[in-house]
């Protein structure tokens, strides 16, 4: 058989060769475990650096058809800009939600299904939601932000920059700017206060809307507590308040091609209700002050009577002679003691004096405050209406306390607003003394600030931020059309009046250069129907004896929906004074009211103001966007008065809305978007 060949003739056995395999492999091993941690390495570097380094400063979060909402990476913001990124709409500075220092990489849309909303948790601080809204019909896009915060106690802030553009809107303040980029206010709730006792508060009117230059508009929402700051030609800041309730901020951000757009847009949202005129035969009439310190009211009387014959005997026509709150309650007294003397037969002088009140066209001055020292007072602690009156229970179940305030020097409760029982006997109260006193006009005060949040007192959630001043604007409506309110917000569609702030009698941005921004303010708002302050300024209570100031501060009034005086003409100055109110009256009664009632059935219709800026007919024009000391009448008269002491001269600019200008004393014209330096204005002409 043949022999079997041997197949391992080597002496090295088997199992030798098995464990130099083993050794192999366990090298391999090693060197391959060393490559994956480089590469682990190399990655994680590149990631690094992806984030850092080579990632791009700004990412599209959503995108509309014109416009697109971008993340600023480095500088925490969001940026709504053009698709074409040649032009930035709005920049918002969100770098104070969560930590600011540190750099937030891209952040990723948890909503990322639905292309018109962006969802986001901030840094475990503040959820954000961001929804996008097309109006392909009306240009316009809107970006609605809501803020809502993680945790209690997260204070939400977000900061839109003043860089490049101009804002307009928000709130009246002392020392008016137009635009607001000059005006420096600490952070405070943004509620309506009394500017003469809190000067660096926020005044009426006030809306949560803001109107960027660029075609951006701004509005937040009227249901959430909001504190507002500015920072002067720097930003403005949105701030929420910091609470258990974890309270969101929440705004909407409108872009359009141009200011006007973006307002005309705005205003539609900003005011759903149907508006309605008061009465226009207010502006027909001068509203003069009756400027008195007597102490009861036959001697009111016997001055109103006294007033009115000067009037007559100075040719001044017919107006409304303003009796102040200490007048009207003098007034009242002895519309009391005539009633009770009849009802006794005694004195017929009483008798003889009231009726000659009614024969005057007065207004009266009223406010939801009443003296705890007045018997009225007392009586409804007796018969159990103390609720009345703004009150907290004194224990959780108990008694209700009304809470005291100073008004006008003197301790005092206010009108509860919301007690229906309240609000009949106040209207029983107006309606009483205007079948008494024949009066027509009603001035209502004292609607501004919030009683409870002003000695740091929880407010009832039916009076809560700015609602009181709401619910006095609905009271004012029923007594009629021709009442006057102090305070407006969210009721610039009610047939009222609005009486602007008091002014210093001075030549600055706090007496006469105030009134046009002052004036294009309330009238972007909604507030057009005015009543400006007195001629010369009143703020001060003393007559004025500046007679140029006087005049010219005349000039501009006569283009006012209504002139108002505190200072009578022959107090001020000579007959050539006298002569010339009565000129100014008269231009205001014949050029001026038929042009405001024109305008204000389109205003009646489209929301379009007025009074408007020199931007309305040329809102892609920059040396519009900042002139403070000329305005509109429609789009057919501008008045560019002097606001300097001493000037007979003044620059004009004439924007370019497609026509031709006209200056109405001379008939000289001029094209539009034109510059008229150093033109003559002299003291004794309207500009």
């Amino acid at each position: 058989m043949p022999h079997a060949r041997n197949r391992n003739p080597s002496p090295i056995p088997e199992v030798t060769w098995d464990t130099g395999l083993k050794e192999m492999n366990e090298t391999w091993k090693g060197a391959i475990a060393c490559l994956g941690v480089a590469v682990f390495f190399v990655m994680t570097i590149g990631i690094i650096y992806w984030q850092v380094v080579d990632q791009p400063n700004k990412n599209w979060i959503l995108r509309g058809t014109f416009s697109g909402l971008i993340w600023e990476r480095r500088t925490h913001s969001l940026v709504i800009q053009t698709l074409a990124e040649d032009k930035t709409y709005v920049e918002i500075d969100v770098g104070n939600v969560g930590n600011p220092d540190i750099e937030v990489p891209f952040v990723r849309n948890l909503c990322w299904l639905n292309k018109t909303e962006f969802c986001y948790t901030w840094d475990s601080v503040a959820e954000v939601k961001i929804s996008l809204e097309v109006n392909e019909e009306a240009e316009r896009e809107c970006y609605s932000m809501s803020w809502t915060p993680v945790h209690c106690h997260v204070q939400l802030k977000d900061c839109f920059s003043m860089t490049n553009m101009s804002w307009y809107g928000g709130a009246s303040v002392r020392g008016q700017t137009w635009p607001i980029n000059d005006q420096n206010a600490t952070t405070q709730p943004f509620i309506v206060s009394d500017l003469k006792d809190n000067p660096s508060g926020f005044g009426s009117a006030l809306e949560r809307y803001f109107l960027g230059s660029s075609g951006v508009a701004v509005l937040v929402s009227p249901d959430i507590p909001l504190q507002l700051g500015v920072d002067s030609r720097q930003q403005f800041c949105l701030q929420s308040l910091p609470s258990m309730e974890r309270l969101p901020l929440q705004y909407t951000v409108c872009v359009a091609h141009n200011v006007r757009a973006a307002h005309q847009e705005a205003v539609q949202q900003l005011c759903q209700h149907s508006r309605e005129l008061p009465n226009m035969n207010t502006m027909w009439l001068p509203f003069w002050k009756l400027l008195t310190s007597v102490d009861s009211g036959p001697k009111v009387e016997r001055e109103l009577r006294t007033f009115s014959n000067r009037l007559r005997r100075h040719q001044l026509g017919e107006g409304v002679i303003s009796l102040n709150e200490h007048s009207t309650t003098l007034l009242s007294d002895m519309d009391h003691d005539y009633l009770n003397s009849r009802k006794r037969g005694m004195s017929k002088r009483l008798t003889r004096d009231l009726p000659l009140v009614k024969l005057l066209n007065i207004s009266i001055t009223l406010s939801p405050f009443l003296s705890v020292g007045t018997t009225q007072f007392h009586t409804s602690l007796m018969d159990g209406t103390e609720a009345y009156w703004l009150s907290l229970p004194s224990a959780p179940q108990g008694q209700l306390v009304p809470v005291m305030s100073q008004w006008r020097g003197k301790f005092c409760v206010k009108l509860n607003i919301t007690n229906p029982g309240a609000v009949s006997w106040f209207l029983d109260r107006v309606g009483s003394l205007q079948a008494h006193l024949g009066m027509e006009y009603v001035i209502l005060e004292g609607g501004e600030g919030n009683l409870f949040e002003e000695q740091a007192l929880r407010p009832p959630q039916a009076l809560g931020g700015d609602k009181y001043i709401s619910l006095l604007a609905d009271v004012a409506t029923r007594i009629g059309d021709s009442t006057i309110v102090t305070a407006g917000t969210q009721s610039s569609h009610k047939p009222l009046f609005v009486r602007m702030t008091a002014l210093e009698s001075d030549w600055s941005p706090m007496g006469l250069k105030g009134i046009i921004p002052s004036l294009l303010h309330h009238t972007l708002l909604g507030y057009n129907f005015l009543i400006p302050d007195a001629v010369g300024g009143s703020l001060s209570g003393d007559l004025v004896t500046d007679e140029e100031l006087f005049l010219r501060w005349l000039e501009i009034a006569a283009f006012l929906p209504v002139i108002s005086f505190h200072t009578p003409p022959w107090v001020c100055g000579e007959d050539q004074l006298l002569n010339l109110t009565r000129t100014y009256i008269a231009k205001h009664q014949r050029d001026v009211v038929p042009l405001i009632e024109k305008y204000a059935e389109e205003w009646q219709m489209t929301g379009n103001p007025i009074y408007r800026p020199m931007w309305w007919l040329s809102p892609n024009d920059p040396m519009t966007f900042t002139i403070d000391d000329q305005f509109l009448i429609g789009d057919e008269v501008l008045v560019a008065p002097v606001v300097e002491k001493g000037a007979v001269q003044r620059d004009i600019y004439l924007p370019d809305g497609g026509f031709q200008w006209q200056d109405t004393r001379n008939a000289q014209v001029f094209d539009g978007g034109t510059f008229l330096q150093d033109y003559p204005v002299p003291l004794e002409e309207v500009a």
